[in-house]
């Protein structure tokens, strides 16, 4: 079952050094001009520039959770990088990569 597929954001998945394992449908056109596709097998190191792989590199130890928006091509993201464990073993990383509208709600709700 690929749920995560057809998804309308983009998906990648790391194993614990850093190697991409899976990338649905949006991740593999995010992608596209690195190699698309073919960058499962491949490590993520290969595909940043030295300050981000240092900073993947911190959290491959750290297990911590990464989150920020970007602006890039006229498109507003939300990147988000989180540890997976499967049975309390550190496994990888998934990120989540959506494009935000440009006016966006924000909600405080209030108990």
């Amino acid at each position: 079952m690929n749920w995560y597929q057809e998804l309308p954001f983009a998906i990648t998945v790391s194993d614990a050094e850093g190697n991409i394992l899976i990338m649905n449908d949006s991740s593999v056109k995010t992608f596209e001009k690195y190699g698309g596709l073919p960058l499962i097998g491949l490590s993520l190191f290969n595909c940043h520039p030295p300050a981000a792989s240092k900073k993947l590199s911190g959290m491959l130890e750290s297990h911590e959770i990464n989150a920020y928006t970007i602006e890039k091509n006229g498109l507003k993201k939300m990147i988000y990088q989180s540890p997976w464990f499967e049975n309390g073993v550190f496994m990888g990383y998934v990120e989540l990569s959506l494009v935000l509208p440009k006016e966006m709600p924000h909600f405080v709700r209030q108990p």
